[in-house]
C-alpha cells in the first residue's frame, strides 16, 4: 500500500513540475512582451485551482498514510497556495491580475515564486522516487 501512495505522489509531483515550468514560461513570455498581460493572466489563473488541489491531495495523503516528515514538508507550500487563493482582492481577475501584474514588482515576485515551487517539486520528486523504491524493496 505504501508503494501505491508514493507512485500516486510521484505522478502528482510530475504534474506539479509541469505546471511550475508552464508558469515560468508564461511569465517569461509576459516579461519579454511576447503576450499581453490579459492573456497571460487568464492562462495562469486557469491552472491555479488545479495546482492547489493537486498539492492539497498529496499533503492530505501523506497525513493519512502517516508520513509525518513529508507531510510537514508539504504543509507550508499547501498553506501558502490556499492563502494566496483566498486573499485575492474582490474585483481582481484571480491570483494573477492583468491590471496589477506590472505594478510593485509583482511580475518578479510571481516569477520568483514559480522558481521556488519548481525547486520544491523537484526535491519532492526525488524524495518520492526514493521512498517508492524503498517501499517496493521492503514489500
Amino acid at each position: 500500500m505504501e508503494a501505491v501512495v508514493f507512485v500516486f505522489s510521484l505522478l502528482d509531483c510530475c504534474a506539479l513540475i509541469f505546471l511550475s515550468v508552464y508558469f515560468i514560461i508564461t511569465l517569461s513570455d509576459l516579461e519579454c512582451d511576447y503576450i499581453n498581460a490579459r492573456s497571460c493572466c487568464s492562462k495562469l489563473n486557469k491552472w491555479v485551482i488545479p495546482e492547489l488541489i493537486g498539492h492539497a491531495i498529496v499533503t492530505v495523503l501523506m497525513l493519512i498514510s502517516l508520513h509525518w516528515f513529508i507531510f510537514l514538508l508539504n504543509l507550508p507550500v499547501a498553506t501558502w497556495n490556499i492563502y494566496r487563493f483566498i486573499m485575492v482582492p474582490s474585483g481582481n481577475m484571480g491570483v494573477f491580475d492583468p491590471t496589477e501584474i506590472h505594478n510593485r514588482g509583482q511580475l518578479k515576485s510571481h516569477m520568483k515564486e514559480a522558481m521556488i515551487k519548481l525547486g520544491f517539486h523537484l526535491l519532492c520528486f526525488f524524495m518520492y522516487l526514493y521512498s517508492m523504491i524503498l517501499a517496493l524493496i521492503n514489500d
